[in-house]
């Protein structure tokens, strides 16, 4: 056979996500929260997740093939577990997909110090008494209030 007919020709078909990878990450990232465990720890890294997807599209058998702890696996088990797949058209046959997706956790980036100040108003002086005449000193108070 040639290549152009192999192209064409696909008995099993894999599930998808209902709009590809992009959104099957935005899902992800939208409900992963990051273990307080993991935050004290300063803990970051990338879970590997092995999963299995009926011919109905529901998630089963979520296992950690490699974890980081913290919380952090079971929080990638959690949000797998939300994963609704579109169903997979196999000519009626029930075909159970084995897939794998990897959940990064990135430390949140720290916010931007805070810098508080105030203006205060000085109290205004007491002018000094006269000077004698002749001196050429001058004295400005500039007050911004």
């Amino acid at each position: 056979m040639s290549e152009k007919n192999k192209k064409g020709k696909k008995f099993v078909a894999a599930p998808e996500y209902p709009g590809g990878n992009a959104a099957l990450k935005k899902f992800i990232n939208g409900n992963l929260r990051y273990p307080e465990e993991a935050l004290a720890s300063q803990v970051e890294g990338v879970v590997h997740v092995s999963y299995t997807v009926t011919n109905d599209g529901n998630v089963e058998d979520v296992v950690v093939k490699k974890g980081i702890g913290y919380g952090c696996d079971e929080e990638a088990v959690r949000v797998i577990s939300l994963l609704k797949y579109e169903p997979a058209h196999n000519r009626g046959f029930r075909v159970r997909s084995t897939l794998r997706t990897r959940i990064f956790f990135r430390l949140p980036a720290a916010p931007a110090p805070v810098i508080a100040y105030s203006v205060v108003k000085e109290k205004e002086k007491q002018k000094p008494a006269g000077k004698p005449a002749g001196n050429n000193s001058y004295e400005y108070t500039i007050t911004i209030g």
